[in-house]
């Protein structure tokens, strides 16, 4: 089946290069790319009262080809469409579960859209196939002579860090997401004003659902270098809470240093005023360096004060701001992130990184190795693997129910082992 799957994805991926090279033109350009991941779930044993049989492992195969077109309509204008049809094949419980406890949904920002899934129309039907799209660009780019403008579905990201990005609300991924090479498109209206030697202001409405303002956004942010030094300042509304950021990036004797926070006054915009209790704080710092020797290595700290230090209320945090507006989906307080790449080979790079709960105290590792078998066509292989104290059953004191615990963040995520196989044209 995995080898079926695969020579399909060969076959679009060919005719979609030729159809490529056949259309396009000086004003017309044309591209995309054609992914497989195979992946393997080994989900965490629970301990405590009671037998609970071990979760068997899990596959699945995603294919996804992904075509990108832009139009030159004039000097001032371009139109951008960029358009996803994924298959996916795997058990029936992956189609209805959610794979790790803490979920990000990152198409939250969109006024309308199209249908999801073009097989099975519910997904309760699903056996063992799904195939879906995604129309995640399409937007009008408008030059003038002092801004531009961006009107459509488009991305919307910021920050500098490289493990958790604090002041990144809109659409971004958990760490153990697998392809993070797009981000995912947002219904937006935005405009960019140069400003002096690299800098900018940037400003832009959100688009939620149904265009409502409680389920949608809105930014202002300027940027701009001094002392050597690039920062940038923020103010962003989304969902009634009020965020306010700051984000600087330089660099100190040969290394890259970055520092990123925000502050998320909950419901400043809404009717009932600010919620202090839920009000927080998120920050990340770290540095980066490359060697001579071709290795690149960094290390970050993250502080979420949205989080706990006590696991025995993680369940809990679900229920707030942070975690069903904000994006935020680590449980913890403080997480260092180290990282590295190496080059074995010009065409073979080693990589890993881990971020770690340091009061869990639990670990999720991520070690990779890519191939480039030829121009534009990589295979790679990696994991994401947890370790920690387990999901725990509990029996109440007060009645015989049974409830799940979680012994520590990192060590309730299953592991994830995969491979994937990726053509650019």
């Amino acid at each position: 089946m995995m080898i079926r799957f695969k020579a399909i994805l060969l076959v679009n991926a060919i005719l979609a290069a030729t159809f490529v090279d056949a259309v396009a033109t000086d004003n017309l350009s044309i591209n995309g790319y054609a992914k497989n991941f195979s992946t393997i779930l080994d989900f965490p044993a629970f301990t405590g009262p009671g037998f609970r049989p071990d979760e068997p492992l899990l596959g699945s195969v995603s294919n996804r080809l992904r075509m990108k077109a832009r139009w030159r309509i004039s000097e001032k204008f371009a139109l951008n469409t960029e358009y996803d049809l994924s298959g996916k094949v795997q058990d029936k419980r992956l189609f209805t579960s959610a794979i790790t406890i803490a979920q990000i949904n990152p198409f939250s920002y969109r006024a309308i859209d199209l249908e999801d899934r073009l097989y099975p129309r519910n997904i309760d039907d699903a056996e063992s196939f799904a195939l879906s799209q995604n129309l995640d660009r399409m937007f009008v780019t408008i030059r003038a002579s002092q801004f531009d403008l961006y009107v459509g579905r488009q991305a919307i990201a910021w920050g500098s860090a490289r493990a958790v990005n604090p002041t990144d609300v809109i659409a971004p991924y958990t760490y153990n997401e697998l392809d993070t090479e797009d981000r995912v498109g947002v219904d937006a209206i935005r405009l960019r004003y140069p400003l002096g030697f690299m800098g900018e202001i940037d400003a832009g409405y959100v688009f939620g659902d149904d265009f409502k303002f409680d389920q949608s956004a809105f930014f202002a942010r300027g940027k701009f270098y001094a002392g050597r030094t690039d920062v940038s300042i923020m103010m962003v509304g989304f969902r009634e809470n009020l965020m306010a950021g700051l984000n600087i990036a330089r660099s100190i004797g040969g290394a890259g240093f970055w520092a990123e926070g925000a502050y998320v006054f909950a419901n400043a915009l809404g009717d009932s005023g600010i919620i202090s209790g839920e009000s927080y704080f998120r920050g990340s710092a770290g540095l980066d360096y490359s060697f001579a020797s071709g290795l690149y290595g960094f290390i970050e700290y993250h502080f979420n004060q949205a989080g706990t230090t006590d696991q025995d209320k993680y369940i809990g945090k679900f229920s707030t701001t942070a975690y069903t507006d904000g994006a935020v989906y680590l449980l913890g307080c403080h997480y260092l992130s180290p990282g590295f790449a190496y080059q074995l080979t010009p065409l073979v790079t080693l990589s890993g990184q881990a971020l770690i709960n340091a009061t869990d105290p639990s670990v999720l590792v991520a070690p990779s190795i890519e191939y480039n078998i030829s121009n534009n066509i990589y295979i790679a292989a990696g994991a994401f693997t947890g370790l920690g104290r387990g999901p725990k059953l509990r029996v109440s004191e007060v009645h015989p129910d049974i409830s799940v615990s979680i012994g520590s963040e990192f060590g309730s995520y299953p592991d994830i082992y995969y491979t994937s196989f990726r053509i650019y044209f």
